[in-house]
């Protein structure tokens, strides 16, 4: 279950920080301030949990690839072979940590 909050809090990252770049008007502001505070309240909910290295990590680098596959899809950024390959890694490197660390129950 804490993983799942990790994961719902890195697709909250990707709405906070899509309205960091977006935003013009109040209640689009008003929405990432929320998007923000559910965010970090799921990240630091589940590291309670979890170990905090390993959360932290797996939630910045599903909010990294979530955040550039937003980017090519819904704001027409080129995708290359290179973003392709990187995001590629990350996704590794976040699968392999989550299966590394054990969770332990408190």
């Amino acid at each position: 279950m804490n993983w799942i909050k990790i994961i719902v809090a890195a697709i909250f990252e990707v709405c906070w920080v899509v309205g960091l770049a977006h935003s013009d008007v109040w209640y689009e502001w008003l929405l990432t301030c929320i998007s923000v505070s559910i965010s970090f309240y799921l990240l630091l909910n589940a590291s309670k949990y979890l170990p905090v290295g390993t959360s932290y990590a797996v939630f910045v680098g599903l909010g990294a690839t979530l955040v550039t596959i937003a980017d090519v899809v819904f704001f027409n950024q080129p995708l290359s072979m290179l973003k392709i390959l990187l995001m590629s890694t990350l996704i590794i490197g976040v699968i392999g940590l989550k299966l590394a660390t054990p969770e332990e129950a408190k």
